[in-house]
């Protein structure tokens, strides 16, 4: 079950991370104020409510699972799991209220897009984080295999 749990919230988590970021992207580019207010809005709701949760469950199986295991690819994932944590916490979702606030307000000024460019360079570097950490996952299982570069003929 705590496989199962750990496949799932690892894929759920990044999934609704480059959703949020796609969507800000592309509504911050081609939609109008009404439009972002709204997508902010769900960001927030349900948005929220989606990845926290699979995010904590991500994190708790995982450290679940790796309880009997050693290796450097265990030590990275662990590693990079306090970062993710702290990164949605600490900046992501404070951002995504804020910015869920402001943009109600319809407060589109320099401080909204201040806050969020920062939104967009932390869940860039969350996906990165994830996405090195699927890979480690991948590779553990064997369901990834380590291709080794050829060596440089000269």
């Amino acid at each position: 079950m705590p496989k199962f749990a750990h496949r799932i919230a690892g894929i759920l988590a990044p999934l609704c991370i480059a959703t949020f970021f796609l969507s800000t992207i592309l509504v911050e580019l081609f939609g109008s104020h009404a439009t972002v207010a709204q997508l902010k809005s769900l960001i927030v709701t349900p948005g929220l409510w989606i990845l926290i949760p699979a995010m904590a469950a991500a994190g708790g199986s995982g450290m679940l699972l790796s309880k009997s295991r050693k290796g450097r690819l265990v030590s990275a994932k662990k590693t990079r799991m306090p970062f993710i944590a702290a990164n949605g916490l600490l900046v992501l979702m404070p951002c995504a209220i804020v910015l869920n606030r402001w943009a109600a307000a319809g407060s589109f000024d320099t401080t909204f897009y201040v806050v969020q460019v920062v939104e967009l360079i932390a869940g860039a570097t969350n996906l990165t984080l994830m996405g090195l950490n699927v890979r480690d996952g991948l590779r553990m299982t064997g369901r990834l295999r380590v291709t080794p570069t050829p060596a440089k003929v000269s």
